[in-house]
């Protein structure tokens, strides 16, 4: 299968010929360019590149905040900068991108290293919703059947409440339809909501009658970390992560156990994710115009489900 590429520069001669040369050697699909910043993290929302090929001197964004803020829209995408007069030590990026390759390096050069990359795992599904807010239901089994065939049935009841909250947000407070997106890493279950509404979600400002406010509260406490990122042009994509237990080799189907403690140490951070201190696993994004993340942990998962069930049943 190809893989699909997103090319970032604001030289369009530059695109021209690395697109030439990856459909000439096969195994890559261009699926989206663009000049700056904003329209990369756009494309990067809608296309959800399998790779990202940018020039760090875009005319927009300074490259750290398009790096970051293409991180949270695509985190299962490889980043490569190619860029002229930005060099590593001027900005380290160690553990942010796959490669740092100058422009003193042909096109060619960066075409190989590109087919040198190691192909991630990475399952995806989506689906349309809305504006009909009965299709909560839909979503709920859909996340449930994604969870099943991927084999990640661990998360399922997690992904369940999750996806209710941020989909019933979306219908209700976007007043449109919304996309889903689902995709598993070896580390964390990630699912992102895309709407075009105006306004972001705010867990803090919640009163105790709030429905949909004190949803996000449960979203905050089942999730490693989530986020919203503002989409120049308008809308917005809030994503969650749920982490997979580490368990034995020895154990049972992970769908039908539960551990009865986790330590916060066994904990891996999400995709894209840092440590924090005391062994937390920090927020996948947090930096960049639009970006916010909030990182909560939890020592059991049977105890934090039966607290956030009986918090939905008084806030209903």
């Amino acid at each position: 299968m190809a893989r699909l590429v997103l090319l970032v520069d604001d030289v369009p001669e530059l695109r021209s010929v690395l697109r030439q040369s990856l459909r000439l050697r096969e195994g890559f699909t261009v699926v989206a360019e663009a000049e700056n910043g904003a329209s990369a993290i756009i494309a990067a929302a809608r296309h959800q590149p399998d790779l990202v090929v940018l020039d760090l001197e875009l005319p927009d964004l300074a490259g750290h905040e398009v790096l970051t803020r293409l991180r949270a829209v695509c985190p299962a995408a490889q980043i490569v900068v190619y860029t002229g007069s930005v060099t590593p030590d001027r900005m380290p990026l160690t553990g942010q991108v796959e490669a740092f390759v100058t422009k003193d390096h042909d096109v060619t050069y960066l075409v190989d290293l590109l087919a040198r990359l190691t192909v991630r795992r990475r399952d995806t599904a989506r689906i349309d919703l809305g504006p009909d807010t009965s299709h909560v239901a839909v979503a709920r089994r859909f996340v449930t059947e994604r969870c099943r065939d991927w084999g990640c049935g661990d998360v399922a009841e997690d992904a369940e409440l999750v996806v209710s909250e941020l989909v019933t947000n979306a219908l209700v407070h976007g007043e449109s339809r919304c996309e889903l997106r689902a995709g598993l890493s070896d580390a964390a279950l990630r699912l992102q909501v895309v709407d075009d509404g105006d306004g972001t979600p705010d867990p803090l400002s919640a009163g105790d009658t709030d429905e949909h406010g004190r949803g996000l509260l449960l979203v905050s406490a089942l999730c490693a970390a989530w986020g919203v990122e503002i989409l120049p042009g308008g809308g917005k994509i809030v994503w969650a992560e749920l982490l997979r237990p580490v368990r034995d080799p020895g154990d049972g189907d992970p769908s039908e156990t539960e551990p009865d403690d986790t330590s916060e140490a066994s904990k891996r951070p999400g995709p894209g994710a840092t440590e924090a201190s005391g062994g937390a696993a920090a927020p996948t994004a947090t930096a960049g115009a639009g970006a916010v993340a909030v990182a909560r942990t939890g020592q059991r998962r049977r105890r934090r489900r039966e607290r956030c069930r009986s918090a939905r049943t008084e806030a209903h």
